[in-house]
C-alpha cells in the first residue's frame, strides 16, 4: 500500500495581505486592530497630502461657498448684510453694462485663444530643432511667461503710448501710419490681445514642444522615406498626434481668457469708453469701487458656472475627436 502525502503550496500563504498589529494596551479587552500593508500606504498618502487639502479647502472651497451665499445678500462690506434672495441675479439679467462686459470678454477670447494656439505651435516647431544655441532661443521664448503681468502691462503701456511710445516712433521712422493703441476705443482691446498673446505664447510653445518631442521620430523618418516633405510630415503626422496637447491648451487658454483682469487693470482700467471692461474687471468695480459685494458675488457665480460649462463642453469635444481620430484640437 502506498500513501500519498498532499503538499499544500506556500503560494496561497504568500498571497495573503501582510498585516501590522497595533501594539499597546487595550483597556476594553478587544483584539488589536489589524491594518493591511495597502491600508498603511493609503493612510500615509492621505497624511502627506493633508496640508495641501487643508489649504485648498481653506483658500479655494471656502471662498467659493461664501461667494455663493453672498450672492443672495445685499452687502456693502461695511454694514450688516440683508438677505435679498434672487434679486441680484434678476438685476444682473437686466444690466446692460454686464452684458457689454460679457461681449467684450467673448470677443477677447475669440481673438486671444486661436492666435495664441497657432503662434505657440509654430514657435514649438521652430524650437524643435538641433541647432547651436537652441537653449538660448527656448529661454528667450519662455521669459515672458515668468514675467509679472503687472510688469508686462507697464512695459506695453510705454511701448504703445501714442505720443512717445517706441512702436509709433519706429513706424513713423519708416513712413508707416501710427496708432492710438490703448487710447482708442477701437484699438484698445486688440492692443490688450497683442500684449497677452506675447505673454502666453511661451507657455503654449513649451507645452507643444513637449508634445513634439514625445512623438517617435520613426514615424517622421518613415514618412520622409516615402517622399513626404518636412512641412507635410509636420502637418499630416505630428500635429494630429498632438490632439491631447492642443485640447489641453485650448481649455487652459479659454479659462484664462475668461478670467482676464491683471492686464486690463495695469493698462486701460476698462477704458476708453468701456471698450476693455471685461467681466472680471466689471466684477472688481462693483465689489471694490461701488461696494456692491452681493451683486459682485452674483457675477462671480455666473462666471464660475459659465467657465465650468464651457470647460466640460471643450473636454467632451476634444475627447470625442481623439477617439474618432479627427485632425484638430
Amino acid at each position: 500500500m502506498s500513501s500519498t502525502v498532499e503538499h499544500r503550496p506556500d503560494s496561497a500563504r504568500s498571497r495573503r495581505p501582510r498585516t501590522i498589529l497595533a501594539r499597546g494596551p487595550q483597556p476594553d479587552g478587544r483584539r488589536p486592530a489589524r491594518l493591511t500593508m495597502g491600508g498603511r500606504e493609503a493612510l500615509s498618502g492621505w497624511l502627506m497630502i493633508s496640508p495641501s487639502l487643508l489649504l485648498i479647502g481653506l483658500f479655494g472651497l471656502v471662498p467659493v461657498v461664501w461667494s455663493f451665499v453672498l450672492s443672495f445678500q445685499r452687502n456693502d462690506l461695511q454694514t450688516p448684510p440683508t438677505w435679498v434672495g434672487l434679486q441680484n441675479y434678476d438685476r444682473l439679467s437686466q444690466d446692460p453694462l454686464f452684458w457689454h462686459s460679457v461681449g467684450r470678454t467673448v470677443l477677447y477670447t475669440a481673438l486671444f485663444v486661436p492666435i495664441t494656439l497657432v503662434l505657440s505651435l509654430l514657435a514649438a516647431a521652430a524650437l524643435n530643432r538641433r541647432i547651436r544655441g537652441i537653449t538660448v532661443y527656448r529661454l528667450a521664448v519662455f521669459i515672458p511667461v515668468v514675467t509679472s503681468t503687472i510688469a508686462t502691462g507697464v512695459i506695453f503701456t510705454w511701448l504703445l503710448d501714442p505720443d512717445y511710445g517706441l512702436v509709433n516712433a519706429a513706424l513713423s521712422k519708416v513712413g508707416l501710419p501710427t496708432f492710438e493703441f490703448f487710447a482708442s476705443p477701437t484699438q484698445a482691446l486688440p492692443a490688450v490681445v497683442l500684449m497677452t498673446v506675447w505673454g502666453w505664447v511661451g507657455f503654449g510653445a513649451l507645452i507643444f514642444l513637449a508634445g513634439l518631442q514625445g512623438i517617435p521620430t520613426d514615424l517622421v523618418d518613415a514618412a520622409k522615406i516615402d517622399g513626404c516633405s518636412t512641412r507635410t510630415a509636420f502637418w499630416r503626422i505630428q500635429v494630429p498626434l498632438m490632439r491631447p496637447v492642443s485640447g489641453f491648451l485650448l481649455v487652459w487658454l479659454t479659462i484664462n481668457a475668461l478670467q482676464l483682469f491683471d492686464e486690463v487693470y495695469a493698462t486701460t482700467k476698462g477704458g476708453p469708453a468701456r471698450s476693455t471692461t471685461v467681466v472680471v474687471y466689471y466684477l472688481y468695480q462693483q465689489a471694490f469701487q461701488f461696494f456692491h459685494a452681493g451683486y459682485a458675488a452674483a457675477i462671480a457665480v455666473v462666471l464660475f458656472v459659465a467657465i465650468a460649462s464651457i470647460t466640460l463642453i471643450q473636454l467632451r469635444v476634444t475627447r470625442e475627436r481623439s477617439d474618432t481620430g479627427e485632425v484638430g484640437p
